[in-house]
Parts: structure tokens; sequence; C-alpha cells
């Protein structure tokens, strides 16, 4: 029954929840493969004490994380398992699990059985008065009318969530029913309204603050630009959102940002060699791509530091006093500033035997000032 978790042992009572919620943190983050180690844990605990109610909840999540992954084999599976759940244990499926297996089958071009299960979904969200499954039920009708073509009965079901966002806070589901509601006008070739719900979007990454999210509304403005006819500004967004994406975890959306540089004759150089996302914590190099700094808030305040003042030497005084936040002492903090500065290095520099972007000084450290950063707040 478990194909995720088979060779897992149980975790107690008591973690088993965190240990799901780790899950669920991961799979938001857009880490799959951590998210998968996780859930399987909590899969099996669930399913061991027979709390169906929370099993399906790491079910649903792996059904959309093979959907971004493109993994349809193994959602087959998983939908075979569900339905022996249901026979075996009289287990219904809620509006949650219908809504991601209409996902799963949009993504696969099933359409019709896509809308069966959506409206399936919204019919149980109803019943249950439940605002937020009714609300994501709404939206995934209207998703796949969109994939379908039907796009003013598309924009009538965004329209209709727009009511409820009066009400009720979904920041997530907000931000999805725009960025559905721009593409619908990027397609209708509106493409003033597109982009100004666009940056709309982009302004509530504040609140929903998804990598995920970012790269989308990155790969939808690169699109739009393309379809204006504007092959700079489309290259410049796409060529961003390439470098963010993680293309072993986010199959799905790396392989539409891909097809759009294909289009355009292949991926070209980007005009900037370093992006540093204050506001996600982000940061892309042009030749390594989206770089890990694992929580590593030193570096990353130090790359910050030196990024905004290109070319400024600072010394090791300076360093120690505003990014360590200590008085400086010679014999404590010189091999610290030494080892910082080479872990830095090794983590941003494409060639670390041979700097592009950190050099030291006589008196202290500097960034290229000769090299293209661009920076977000």
């Amino acid at each position: 029954m478990i194909n995720q978790a088979a060779e897992l042992q149980p975790v107690s009572l008591t973690s088993v929840d965190q240990v799901f919620e780790l899950g669920k943190l991961h799979c938001d983050r857009g880490d799959y493969e951590s998210a998968m180690s996780f859930l399987g844990q909590a899969a099996h605990t669930f399913f061991a004490q027979k709390n169906f109610s929370s099993y399906l909840k790491c079910q649903n999540l792996f059904l959309r994380i093979y959907a971004e992954r493109e993994r349809y084999d193994e959602i087959n599976t998983t939908k075979e398992q569900l339905q022996d759940l249901v026979l075996k244990e009289g287990f219904e499926l809620n509006a949650k699990t219908y809504y991601t297996l209409s996902l799963c089958a949009g993504y696969k071009s099933q359409h019709e059985v896509a809308l069966d299960y959506a409206q399936r979904s919204l019919s149980l969200a109803l019943s249950a008065d439940d605002k937020e499954d009714i609300c994501n039920s709404i939206f995934m009708i209207s998703f796949i009318y969109f994939l379908m073509g039907r796009y003013p009965d598309a924009l009538k079901e965004v329209y209709n969530l727009h009511v409820f966002f009066q009400v009720y806070n979904f920041p997530e589901l907000r931000l999805s029913a725009k960025l559905l509601n721009a593409d619908i006008f990027r397609i209708q070739k509106k493409f003033d309204e597109a982009l100004d719900i666009m940056w709309e979007a982009y302004e509530e990454l504040k609140e929903c603050k998804k990598i995920v999210s970012h790269i989308s509304i990155l790969g939808m403005l690169g699109t739009t630009y393309f379809d204006m006819g504007d092959k700079e500004s489309s290259r410049l967004y796409l060529n961003m959102a390439m470098r963010m994406v993680d293309s072993r975890n986010q199959v799905r959306l790396s392989h539409m940002i891909k097809g759009y540089l294909d289009k355009m004759g292949g991926e070209v150089q980007s005009n900037f060699d370093v992006l540093f996302d204050e506001s996600n914590h982000l940061v892309v190099e042009q030749k390594i791509g989206r770089i890990d700094f694992k929580n590593q808030f030193i570096l990353l305040d130090l790359l910050k530091l030196f990024i905004q003042n290109q070319g400024v030497i600072f010394s090791k005084e300076y360093l120690v006093e505003n990014v360590w936040k200590q008085p400086y002492d010679p014999g404590v903090h010189d091999n610290k500033i030494y080892v910082t500065i080479k872990r830095l290095r090794k983590l941003i520099e494409p060639e670390y035997d041979k700097p592009k972007y950190l050099f030291r000084a006589k008196n202290g450290y500097y960034f290229n000032k000769a090299v293209k950063v661009h920076f977000e707040i």
C-alpha cells in the first residue's frame, strides 16, 4: 500500500505530525526530494495507526509532487492504492484529493477527466461548507477550463473567486488566481492588462514567500514579452527563471521555461553575472545557477555587503564589526575572516582558482566593480 515508504519504520506517535509538517514545508519550498523523505515516514506511521485522514494528506502531497516532477507512473500507482483503501476500509476520498487528482489529469491533458474530478471536489467542499476547499475547487475548475481553451468560462470562475477573497484571506490561492487571470489575458493578447496583474502578483510574493511562485512569475513575464515580440525582455526574464529553477525537482516548470527559450533559438547569455534576491534569500550566478547557502547567514550578509558596494575595499576590522557585530580581535578574527572568505569564494566563484568576483587588496577585500549585478529588494 505504501510504496513511498515501504522500508521505513513508523516514527513515534508524538513526532509524526511534526514529520508531516516538515514534509509539507519542504514541498511548499519546492524541495520535493526532501519532502518525499519526510512524507514517506509520516505516511508509513499514519497508515500503521489506521489514521487514514492524515495518511490521505500525505498522499495528496505525493500526488502533487509527482505531477510537478512529471512522474505519471507513480501517479497511477498512488491512485490505485487509494482506490484499494476506499474498497477495503470504506474510506471516502475528500475534496482535496479530488482537487489534486484533477491537477494531475490536467497536466496529462486529460481535460474531461480533470474537469470531472474538479467538480467532484467542489461538490464535496460545498457539502462540508469548507470555504478554503470551495475556493480551491473553483480555482481548479477555472484552470481546467483554461487548459481546454474555454477562456470566458475560466475568467468567470476567477471572478467568482474574487468575491470569496473579499471575505477570506487565502494568500497563496489569491496569488495563483491572479497568475491564471494574467495568463488568460496573455493568450487573449491583452498584454498590458496581463503585465499589470503579473506585477501585482509579484508584489504579493512578500506575503507568499515561495521560490517556485517567484520563478513562475518570472517565467510568465518572459512568455508575455515573447508573445508581444519583445525578445530581449523575454530572454532576460526567462533566463533568470531558468537559472533559478531546480530542474531535478521542478521538472514541469523547467520544461515550460526551456520550451520558450528553445523557440528563441536556445538560451543566450544573460545580461547579469550575479542576481541577489534579498526578499527570498536567493543568489543566482550566471554559470553556477542557483546557489544554496544552506542557512549560512554570515556568508549571505557578507556577500550582500560586497555586492551593494562593488569596488569598495573593506578592512578586516570593518567586516568583523559590521557583519559579525563583534569588536575586532586579530587573534580571534583574522583566521575566521580568511576561512569565511574562502568558503564564500567556493560558493560563488565558477572557478575557485581563477576568482572573478571577490578579491583581496593590501588592506582588505572587495567585490569586482566590473561585473554586472542584479539586486532585487
